[in-house]
């Protein structure tokens, strides 16, 4: 059976009302299984009702050498399989053991990933375009080239604390994840620079972040879709070599066709979580305000902090 709650923007727990916002729009769902296992992460995908079809690239994170809390290649091969899709990357900006091509798909490898799927890091033979409507601070996103050659997205998400942004979901993994090196370096400086991060202040970081996230919405339109999954919650990124160890419990597997209304209800549901271990995750994404970045997405007509809660265990 199941069962709905709505959660609505300003608030930071669910709440019992079903009423819908009062521009009389539907609330976007996001649906919910507490057990993280690779069956679920089907089932979820099912429940979406929107089928993954062509070419399909499945964007997550191939995680730096050295961490440990990525999605594992166990967890997500049926999916993946499933739908005959690539596992995409891009080269990061900021030096490591994904700072090249060679040395991107080597540490793609020792994690597990080229045995489940092809791997397709999207900048390696250049970068392109898009238009980014209605911002503050870009006007382009750059992602990796061969982000054209797919028909399809799976934003598939390893939901997170980050150092820099406060936490990582969906918004942060369509942003920064399928930007270029020069696109991840436009990104960090708020649209100021390609060949350095800049100092920006921290609101004009986070609101690039979600103008390049709308950039690829718009590209994709209704060809693409968001599932996260709430487990190993350190405050640390997985693009962070030594991240620290969890403090709290796992959550469970969300999705959404809503990317806001998504990472709106995993940060909802570690506020409003029993697990003590929480206040370290909610200390980093509020330190580094990091809800302003969906009220930015939100702005940006990109989706919505209301959204009904739909429990599938």
């Amino acid at each position: 059976m199941l069962a709905a709650l709505v959660a609505t923007s300003g608030c930071a727990q669910a709440q019992n009302s079903k009423e819908s916002p009062s521009n009389g729009k539907e609330l976007p769902k996001v649906y919910m299984y507490k057990e993280i296992s690779s069956d679920n992460l089907i089932k979820i995908y099912e429940a979406l009702g929107r089928e993954a079809k062509g070419r399909v690239a499945v964007k997550l994170s191939t995680g730096e050498p050295g961490g440990h809390n990525f999605l594992q290649p166990a967890l997500i091969k049926n999916l993946v399989q499933k739908v005959n899709g690539t596992i995409v990357e891009c080269n990061t900006a900021y030096g490591g053991g994904r700072a090249n091509t060679k040395s991107h798909l080597k540490a793609a490898a020792d994690h597990g990933f080229t045995a489940i799927a092809k791997v397709d890091i999207m900048d390696a033979e250049g970068e392109t375009e898009l238009p980014v409507t209605g911002g503050k601070h870009l006007t382009r996103d750059i992602v990796g080239k061969d982000f054209l050659n797919y028909d399809f997205v799976i934003v598939l998400s390893h939901f997170k604390g980050h150092a820099m942004g406060g936490f990582g979901g969906a918004i942060k993994n369509m942003s920064i994840g399928i930007a270029s090196s020069n696109g991840k370096r436009l990104i960090h400086s708020a649209g100021t620079s390609t060949t350095s991060w800049g100092n920006p202040k921290q609101d004009d970081f986070l609101e690039s972040m979600a103008e390049a996230a709308k950039a690829v919405a718009d590209h994709c339109g209704k060809n693409i879709l968001y599932i996260s999954v709430a487990n190993n919650l350190s405050v640390d990124c997985d693009c962070d070599a030594s991240p620290e160890d969890p403090k709290m419990g796992d959550i469970g597997i969300l999705a959404s066709l809503d990317p806001v209304a998504l990472d709106r209800a995993c940060t909802d549901l570690v506020r409003s979580s029993e697990d003590h271990g929480k206040i370290h995750l909610i200390e980093r994404i509020d330190s580094r305000h990091g809800m302003h970045t969906l009220d930015h997405a939100e702005a940006l007509g990109m989706g919505s902090q209301q959204y009904e809660l739909v429990k599938l265990d």
